[in-house]
């Protein structure tokens, strides 16, 4: 199961959506370069306010474009960046992926899967009904959160559309993502 990024965004200021570049650089343990969530430590506001000495599980945001398929066909205007997400991507179930899962981009990015994204309220301030939008309920009743994954550089290098994903599992037993 290999995919495709079919996009790549980035933005110096806490703002709900991202501007697609035509390449971002990763950068070892802080994230994308120029992104207002690159760092060490947590960087989105509501987990700074909790705890600003916690570790950045959430230096890259990815998204499905079939995600975004998915919600332009429920009637959404939805296109790459726009949730927030770093790398949009084609061709991988993101969400049915384990926790540590690898994910090597281009020719040497690595970025190792941390959780899912907990959707929040911004998603309604952007289009009403959206969050609900992005959320749902398996067979036993579980929510499934459906707004992509975070994940941590594990190996810098450069990004950009275009560039094939190979996916490296973790050893198993493999652990599901639960949201960071």
């Amino acid at each position: 199961m290999n995919g495709i990024a079919i996009a790549v965004s980035r933005s110096k200021e806490h703002a709900f959506s991202k501007s697609n570049q035509k390449s971002i650089r990763l950068l070892v343990g802080l994230g994308v370069e120029e992104d207002a969530h690159m760092g060490a430590k947590v960087k989105h506001r509501s987990r700074v306010a909790a705890d600003p000495t916690q570790p950045n599980l959430r230096q890259v945001h990815l998204i499905q474009t079939e995600l975004h398929d998915e919600l332009q066909a429920a009637g959404f205007s939805i296109s790459a960046g726009q949730m927030g997400e770093n790398i949009t991507t084609r061709g991988i179930d993101l969400l049915g992926l384990p926790t540590g899962t690898r994910l090597h981009i281009g020719n040497t990015a690595v970025i190792e899967l941390t959780g899912l994204r907990n959707p929040c309220a911004q998603l309604d301030r952007f289009q009403p009904g959206l969050m609900a939008a992005v959320l749902g309920r398996d067979e036993q009743g579980k929510l499934i959160r459906k707004a992509g994954v975070m994940g941590i550089v594990a190996v810098g290098g450069e990004v950009r559309p275009g560039d094939p994903i190979q996916i490296e599992l973790p050893p198993e037993p493999h652990q599901p993502l639960d949201r960071v």
